[in-house]
């Protein structure tokens, strides 16, 4: 492989600025979808060699927690946030994008249920074909999804909550991951 697959980089935000967050996640979890994108070609090539199991492995620790806890961020912080700043004809249209993100998030979660056993035997070094049909439906669904939450929830959120807020939903996320 001519390149080497993206690697997990540090947030240039940080939980004190919890949209920016949110908005730096969703950059790693695009990086995160290149790599399983371009894992297909390498593995069609290489197989399970060394770049391919070190890719699965570290494409199976960020779904596994990173991807949890940021749609936790968003279901146990900042919607229920958003719904409770909620004012005129702001109510329905927050509860209606709310409603459809969570269904995204389900849907997110089985599709990285089904393609998980073949990333761990791919990490193992076991032979595992990975094909663009399994990988696309996860890698289509977070564009779209993230796009969504760029233009409509994040600017939302941004123009709707107060300081005191945004300040309870990043300290929350501090808390998430066991950061003081």
């Amino acid at each position: 492989m001519s390149s080497p697959f993206p690697g997990h980089r540090a947030p240039n935000a940080g939980f004190e600025v919890p949209l920016e967050m949110l908005a730096a996640c969703h950059h790693r979890i695009e990086s995160q979808c290149t790599t399983l994108q371009r894992l297909v070609a390498h593995m069609a090539t290489h197989g399970s060699d060394e770049e391919a199991r070190v890719a699965a492995a570290a494409v199976l620790r960020y779904f596994d927690a990173s991807a949890v806890d940021h749609h936790a961020d968003e279901e146990i912080d900042l919607f229920p946030a958003l719904i409770d700043s909620m004012a005129g004809s702001d109510a329905t249209c927050i509860r209606a994008l709310v409603v459809s993100l969570q269904g995204d998030h389900r849907i997110l979660e089985s599709l990285w249920q089904l393609l998980r056993p073949a990333l761990l035997k791919i990490a193992a070094g076991e032979p595992q074909p990975l094909r663009s049909g399994d990988v696309l439906p996860l890698v289509t669904l977070y564009g779209e999804h993230m796009a969504r939450e760029e233009a409509e929830l994040l600017p939302m959120a941004a123009r709707l909550l107060s300081d005191s807020a945004l300040e309870s939903v990043g300290r929350a996320m501090r808390e998430r991951r066991g950061i003081r």
